[in-house]
């Protein structure tokens, strides 16, 4: 897929700004309306940039594609290599996951009275779609890249910079063990080069 043009990239962060703006803390409302943003995001693979899209033999990427000023939002890309997949983890906050590229499964959990088990049905999300996650709606799952021979690609929206939350994976027993996650990369792509663009 060719590096293409940022400016869908900064529509999106633009126009989620906006809707955060208006919405305030109306988690229902972000998400509704960020999902209907996310989904057209992805619509199209012609934007991300070849280094936020990075496959790893080790382990999954996560790449900071955008973090607003007030940590309001982040977007981040998600790399997953053949088969690779998450912890079982939480997020702490919102969140909304749309597929870039390939696919990946989402196996949703709950706990209950201090047992944590899966709840319902493993998701299958194909590019194009997008789901919700949060403490309102859902806020503990497992992905697996749905492909064994190739990577998947998604584009993740949290309402906080997420690489720096203090969150939890859970092992098979269902203890939480803390980590802060960060980010796989150390430069940002530049969503704003089009005001280096000569004026015509």
């Amino acid at each position: 897929m060719s590096a293409g043009d940022l400016s869908r990239l900064r529509a999106f962060v633009t126009d989620l700004g906006g809707l955060i703006d208006a919405a305030w803390d109306d988690e229902a409302w972000i998400l509704s309306d960020g999902a209907e943003l996310l989904r057209e995001l992805v619509s199209a693979d012609d934007w991300l940039p070849p280094a936020y899209a990075a496959p790893d033999p080790a382990r999954y990427r996560q790449y900071l594609l955008h973090c607003d000023s007030r940590e309001r939002f982040s977007v981040v890309s998600f790399v997953w290599g053949p088969g690779q997949a998450t912890p079982v983890h939480d997020h702490t906050v919102w969140g909304l996951v749309g597929v870039l590229r390939g696919a990946e499964l989402s196996q949703p959990y709950v706990r209950e009275g201090g047992v944590l088990r899966p709840a319902g049905r493993i998701r299958r999300l194909e590019a194009g779609q997008v789901e919700a996650v949060s403490p309102r709606v859902g806020d503990i799952h497992r992905v697996v890249n749905a492909h064994a021979d190739r990577a998947s690609i998604s584009i993740h929206v949290y309402g906080a910079n997420i690489g720096a939350v203090r969150r939890s994976a859970f092992d098979e027993a269902g203890r939480p063990k803390p980590f802060v996650s960060g980010y796989s990369n150390s430069t940002l792509p530049n969503l704003w080069g089009a005001a280096q663009e000569p004026l015509a």
